[in-house]
């Protein structure tokens, strides 16, 4: 029999890694419902932290900023989503309404395109009744369906809404605690723990004002996306501002998703004797505000030090928007910037702080890198 050669250690053991990688991958997926709250209770943490810090320097206990914080962050959030509730709940009855317009425009559309139309009554036969149209029966059969999702979704996302707000509010009160519970633990090294200190500092800092600073931003496009729904007559102007605010959390995909949104609201509400501009005049106008938010305004606001690769972020989005649907889409950037902030600390991970961080200086050809190279092989 003939022996078979075993991999090296080194293969076997950068294997093991690779298996180790992929089912931490699958667990991260579905362990969602647990791991989820955490991290967003962490984020939420390290946006607050410093306020709770300020409170406490000037006597403010950490249980009692802890409350006054979470109980302000909760009352925000509960009177944003009663005020859209009703015109939410407008939209959802109008639904079937707009459904059916939107779908007769778009059978008028399918109709001028040979071979494309819906099929027609056949005229011939009074009793034998008209042929049904698929795609109505998709969209009508799949309606009920929808509904079911969207009522599980909603009370799961209330379950893990009220798990991340009692998580947040021990975080803040013991984040003094944890962190020195978590150095105490590190080996008696000073280097080392201050190593892990400054790098958690920076990603808390770093998170804290990107957080910040894109909230602010996203106020303010929601604002005015707002008043030019209603310059351009669309119902419900809050609600799409509002839509414009979260869905401008995520990078890339969010005005995507919104310019959508906006498109097929304008051919469900739009009238039928409509023209083309008429019909595309919200997505445009939104579309020349995103480009002007993310072009000028964020990138003054943010500024170069939380700028990053944008390839590094369009990947992160999409990784971690398969891996946990919208919210980690919105997670995608702060996780972003806590790597990047703890691999610019690491003297083996500092490859990788160089492909995450963003950078205006145009890169040098690569001849000149090959011209670079050359002397150093020649010096060894």
């Amino acid at each position: 029999m003939r022996d078979v050669a075993l991999p090296p250690s080194s293969m076997r053991r950068w294997a093991t890694r690779g298996l180790l990688l992929i089912a931490l991958i699958f667990l991260l997926k579905e362990a969602s419902a647990i791991v989820l709250p955490v991290l967003v209770a962490l984020i939420l943490t390290f946006v607050l932290a410093p306020a709770v810090r300020t409170m406490r320097h000037h006597g403010v206990p950490e249980a009692v900023s802890a409350a006054m914080l979470v109980t302000t962050v909760v009352g925000c959030t509960v009177l944003a989503a009663a005020l859209l509730a009703e015109p939410a709940a407008q939209w959802w009855e109008r639904a079937p309404q707009a459904l059916s317009q939107g779908l007769n425009r778009v059978d008028r559309w399918r109709a001028s395109i040979p071979g494309f139309g819906p099929p027609t009554e056949r005229r011939a036969s009074r009793a034998a009744p008209p042929p049904a149209d698929p795609l109505r029966e998709r969209l009508a059969s799949e309606g009920v369906a929808l509904t079911a999702q969207l009522v599980g979704g909603g009370l799961r996302l209330m379950v893990s809404a009220a798990a991340t707000t009692i998580l947040l509010y021990f975080l803040l009160a013991s984040e003094h605690w944890v962190l020195s519970r978590c150095i105490e633990l590190l080996p008696h090294r000073p280097r080392l723990r201050c190593s892990v200190l400054s790098g958690l500092r920076a990603a808390q800092r770093d998170i804290s004002r990107y957080m910040v600073s894109v909230t602010a931003i996203n106020l303010v496009v929601g604002g005015v996306v707002a008043g030019a729904m209603w310059l351009l007559d669309l119902p419900n102007p809050g609600l799409w501002g509002a839509l414009a605010v979260l869905l401008n959390f995520i990078p890339y995909l969010g005005p995507l998703i919104m310019a959508g949104l906006l498109l097929a609201a304008s051919v469900a509400t739009s009238p039928g004797d409509g023209g083309l501009g008429a019909l595309l005049a919200p997505v445009a106008a939104y579309l020349c505000l995103h480009g002007l938010e993310a072009n000028v305004v964020t990138p003054l606001v943010v500024g170069k030090r939380l700028s990053m690769n944008p390839l590094s972020v369009l990947l992160s989005v999409m990784f971690w928007g398969w891996l946990w649907g919208v919210a980690g889409a919105v997670l995608a950037v702060p996780l972003l910037i806590c790597l990047r902030s703890f691999s610019q600390r690491n003297r083996r991970m500092r490859p990788v702080a160089l492909y995450l961080r963003g950078s205006d200086r145009p890169c040098p050809p690569l001849a000149t890198l090959l011209r670079e190279a050359a002397p150093r092989r020649e010096r060894r």
